[in-house]
């Protein structure tokens, strides 16, 4: 029994030391240590016994247990005089679910450190699988196959090849590197050679980060023509990367990059891209962006943002953004429970038509400082804030050159606000809900460039507000719970806007989320003075098999007329448009949300609608934008667009997207794409095709095409049980 024992001791490591293969570190010069089992070896068989005086021998349905590993075979005889061991299959050596090794005979040393396998089959992580006609392993560390034929494709029959596989005269594992190493590597589709390299470097499917080529992909362009982008990922290190991607067509040649790196603190990103084609001739066209966070002492946030180009057309011409203002920042923010600090610098650089560099507020710095206090004598919450804002134009002229939109071309605008504001709250015993509101805020303004204001102006603005509500709450026979809540605000602003310029409140919304706002300004620049009176009311449902809805409805009148406001933005003149938004959705996925503005002759100004449904095997939406003709904001007629965007998957592996954005004030087309996916455990197949219709004195309408073809399995975290293929009994 001693030397039972002993077998079974020296059969389990060599069993944990195979199936370790996927558990090493990724940059271990040398083979890991062992995971060490716990427990006892068991070993069961129909018969153990010893052949002579040092030949142990086990067999009829021999199964061995040792740690998470599980040891089949036939038989298995231990030789302690020559410290042999061989095993007789068919074998199966389980390590938990990450190894699988099967193999129709086997010759070893206790320690597993060489080893010598005939008829071979491998299973990694559940996804690869590598058969070969021998399988030698080496030093404890590499494992050699003969003959081998390496897939992800699930093999149902085996007189069927798998859809893809690589037949090489050699494979190598690396199990410390985590490597795949092929000679004389041959791509097989259904078995028919497609693609040959002398040699072929993959990563196992357990090591998440690996240097080496990435995913090809395949498209045509009506601005660059056809070509392909060949992507080689480069690990540099545990906490960095960078991904170089030659992307040449007919018509371009191009080098994009995207680097990464992780700090203790935070974390840095940046991408790219370097050009030289035929749509600007001769002119080297780049651009990059790029964005980190540190968490800093105190609880500061460290935060910024790059983005840059070398013309109007390069990101829309590639693809790589839609974007057309671009902004960089750097921000220091902090975020207590009862103070709120935040430090910016943003600058922007536009790529619309009609608009220049120089006369759009391109600097912009921002300063604002919040706290919070409970005084016990008063009650209720004292706020107390200061902030500072500046903008500044490149542009040193003090009058408006004509040629642009802007009403002074070099106009630059400092002001400095600060606020103390008092609010409580009371419920009586019957349910109205009583709010109070105090507040005097000191605004002071800097005017630089601009011959037509005062160089500096300040007012002083008294504020408070009475808010009531009273809500009603009912349960109908469904179960379904109803609260009705009528709200009514009376509001008081005093002082007069000071007569400085408008640069930052020209465009406000009006919405459910400010409707009792004292003003509605975006910015202090602006504020709505005199007494007002805003009421509304919200009902909201909530059913018992997940329905939810809720509706608003609300209007502000005022003492005196506000003439800063835009003819559509809701709020013009005494009395506001009549707003109505509301929104339903489901818990099967359906959603519908809208949001529009009338007047108190129903005409509209604005509208917005948003549905969709969205299940296991599709979803589909729509969405309406309605926008009324505003001199005021750069409208000089109605804008109306409807969009529609969907997702079918057809079967267990096709799935097919499309989408589209009409302009339906001018009656075509604005942007359209259709899309189709093909996968399963092995392959993924993507193709999409996209039409631009419209154009512009730098954009012309172009038509696009790309196909990928992904080869999974080689890559952790790839694997998708909804997509395998069943094989049928």
């Amino acid at each position: 029994m001693k030397a039972l024992r002993s077998y079974l001791a020296i059969l389990a490591i060599a069993a944990l030391s195979f199936a370790g293969l996927a558990a090493h570190a990724q940059n271990a010069p040398e083979p890991a240590p062992q995971p060490a089992a716990t427990g006892p070896a068991v070993l069961m068989a129909d018969s153990v016994f010893l052949d002579g005086k040092t030949k142990l021998v086990a067999e009829g349905r021999v199964e061995a247990l040792y740690g998470d590993t599980r040891i089949i075979a036939s038989k298995i005889t231990y030789d302690r005089s020559t410290e042999q061991l061989v095993v007789v299959g068919p074998i199966r050596i389980e390590q938990g679910d990450s190894t699988t090794v099967m193999a129709d005979s086997a010759e070893m040393d206790p320690g597993f450190q060489n080893a010598l396998l005939k008829g071979a089959r491998v299973v990694l992580e559940q996804q690869v699988q590598l058969a070969a006609y021998q399988m030698n392993r080496v030093n404890g560390r590499y494992s050699q196959l003969y003959k081998a034929a390496v897939t992800s494709c699930h093999i149902c029959n085996s007189a069927e090849p798998p859809l893809w596989q690589i037949r090489a005269r050699r494979v190598i594992h690396d199990q410390a590197e985590k490597q795949l190493y092929f000679e004389g590597a041959q791509l097989r589709v259904k078995d028919i050679p497609v693609f040959y390299l002398p040699y072929l470097r993959l990563p196992d499917p357990s090591l998440k980060r690996a240097s080496g080529f990435m995913i090809p992909s395949l498209s045509s362009s009506t601005t660059l023509g056809t070509g392909i982008r060949v992507p080689y990922f480069i690990r540099i290190g545990d906490h960095r990367d960078l991904t170089l991607t030659p992307h040449l067509t007919t018509k371009s040649r191009t080098l994009e990059f995207a680097y990464r790196q992780a700090f203790r603190t935070g974390g840095v990103s940046f991408e790219g891209a370097v050009s030289r084609d035929d749509v600007l001739p001769g002119e080297t066209r780049a651009y990059l962006f790029g964005e980190g966070a540190f968490a800093l002492k105190n609880d500061f946030q460290l935060s910024f943002d790059i983005e840059v180009t070398s013309d109007q057309s390069y990101l829309v011409n590639y693809k790589y953004s839609d974007k057309d203002r671009l902004d960089s920042e750097v921000a220091l923010t902090r975020t207590k429970r009862d103070s709120f600090t935040r430090a910016a610098l943003t600058y922007y650089y536009t790529l619309r038509d009609g608009e220049s560099n120089s006369t759009i507020p391109s600097l912009i710095g921002d300063f604002e400082h919040e706290r919070r206090y409970f005084p016990s004598r008063i009650g209720g919450e004292l706020r107390m804030s200061a902030g500072l804002h500046s903008h500044y134009r490149y542009s040193s002229l003090s009058t408006d050159s004509a040629d642009t939109d802007t009403i002074v071309d070099g106009r630059d605008v400092t002001r400095l606000n600060a606020e103390v504001s008092w609010r409580n709250a009371w419920t009586s015993n019957f349910g109205l809900q009583t709010s109070a509101m105090l507040a005097v805020a000191v605004d002071q303004y800097y005017t630089d460039q601009d011959a037509s204001l005062p160089s500096s102006a300040a007012e002083v603005t008294p504020m408070a507000a009475l808010t009531v509500r009273y809500p009603f709450q009912k349960v109908s026979r469904s179960g379904a719970v109803h609260v009705l809540e009528p709200i009514v605000q009376f509001g008081w602003v005093g002082g007069n806007n000071p007569d400085v310029a408008n640069d930052e409140s020209t465009r406000v919304e009006f919405d459910e989320g400010n409707m009792l706002s004292l003003s509605h300004f975006p910015a202090a620049d602006r504020r709505e003075r005199g007494a007002s009176l805003a009421y509304g009311m919200s009902w909201t449902r909530q059913g018992q098999k997940g329905w939810e809805s809720n509706l608003t409805l609300g209007q502000v009148l005022r003492e005196e007329t506000q003439l800063d406001f835009s003819e559509t933005s809701g709020l013009s003149g005494r009395h506001s448009d009549v707003l109505l938004a509301g929104q339903i959705r489901s818990s099967g996925g359906f959603s519908l949300t809208g949001r529009s503005l009338f007047s108190t002759d129903l005409a509209l100004s604005k509208a917005e609608a948003r549905a969709s449904y969205q299940s296991q095997r599709y979803g589909l939406g729509a969405s309406y934008v309605w926008l009324g003709a505003d001199a005021a904001e750069d409208r000089a007629a109605t804008v109306a667009e409807l969009s529609f965007d969907g997702l079918y998957r057809f079967n267990r592996h096709w799935t097919g997207t499309a989408s589209m954005r009409y302009d339906v004030t001018a009656d075509e087309a604005a942007e359209a794409g259709l899309g189709l996916q093909y996968r399963n455990e092995c392959v993924r197949v993507d193709f999409s095709l996209s039409r631009r219709f419209t154009s512009s004195t730098t954009l012309a309408p172009s038509t696009d095409m790309s196909l990928t073809v992904g080869l999974l399995g080689f890559n952790a975290g790839t694997r998708d049980k909804s997509y395998a293929r069943q094989c049928k009994d």
